[in-house]
């Protein structure tokens, strides 16, 4: 998972993750606001209809946000050479010729896989063994993508509050997860992370520097006399 997390940690640029982060959990608190304060409903109707509205506001913060870092929307919502509806949207983008698809899912709870739907089982399929199974064309995923989930975790005890933000790669079985990292983690390591241009150019080597004596004798020619002794110095 080394190279993952590398390609992740180029991808996914901090001022993503911190305006998907704000992003989301702005849109939770207002779908819990508006649930509690112009419907109704109550209790059981209540969580429902909040969960609903929570995960519809913030897929669109979530389509919004990532369109302005530059990621792709995949055309026609539906995965290419498939018949399968994208029920999310999947945004893509490409790191050093490899390209990584990206959505959101909602988790039961943290470290939880999220609900099985054709798009995410569809999406999956890019990471068997990390390679794609798909034939795909041009017009959307390509070979040697990787489709990678922004999970997110409400908080069960505070009412419209996100409990975990994370960002997970789940296996092409839908079993478990081949890679997991909250995003406050994720986040921790950024600054370890290389910069997008992997290989910058060499420097040469410098060159060693070059001391000048403070003081250069006169130059002798070897003809010249010998300078006569000094009397009591015992120099030349």
């Amino acid at each position: 998972m080394h190279e993952i997390k590398r390609l992740f940690r180029l991808a996914f640029s901090k001022d993503l993750l911190i305006d998907l982060e704000d992003g989301l959990k702005g849109e939770a608190l207002k779908a819990h606001e508006v649930v509690r304060d112009h419907t109704g409903l109550k209790k059981k109707r209540a969580r429902e209809g909040e969960g609903q509205l929570r995960f519809r506001m913030m897929e669109q913060r979530f389509e919004e946000v990532t369109a302005l870092h530059g990621w792709k929307l995949l055309d026609g919502g539906v995965i290419p050479k498939t018949d399968l509806a994208v029920f999310q949207p999947f945004v893509r983008t490409e790191i050093e010729g490899r390209g990584i698809i990206f959505g959101l899912a909602a988790m039961p709870e943290p470290k939880a896989l999220p609900p099985k739907n054709k798009s995410r089982l569809a999406g999956v399929t890019c990471n068997y063994e990390l390679v794609p199974r798909l034939a795909l064309d041009d017009s959307g995923p390509k070979d040697g993508d990787i489709f990678a989930l922004l999970l997110v975790s409400r908080d069960r005890e505070r009412a419209g509050k996100i409990e975990e933000i994370a960002i997970g790669v789940i296996d092409s079985k839908y079993e478990s997860f081949l890679f997991y990292e909250s995003l406050d983690k994720f986040l921790s390591g950024h600054a370890d992370a290389p910069p997008v241009a992997l290989t910058p150019p060499t420097q040469p080597e410098a060159a060693p520097s070059v001391a000048l004596k403070k003081r250069v004798a006169p130059f002798v020619p070897p003809e010249a006399p010998k300078p006569e002794k000094e009397e009591g110095t015992g120099t030349e």
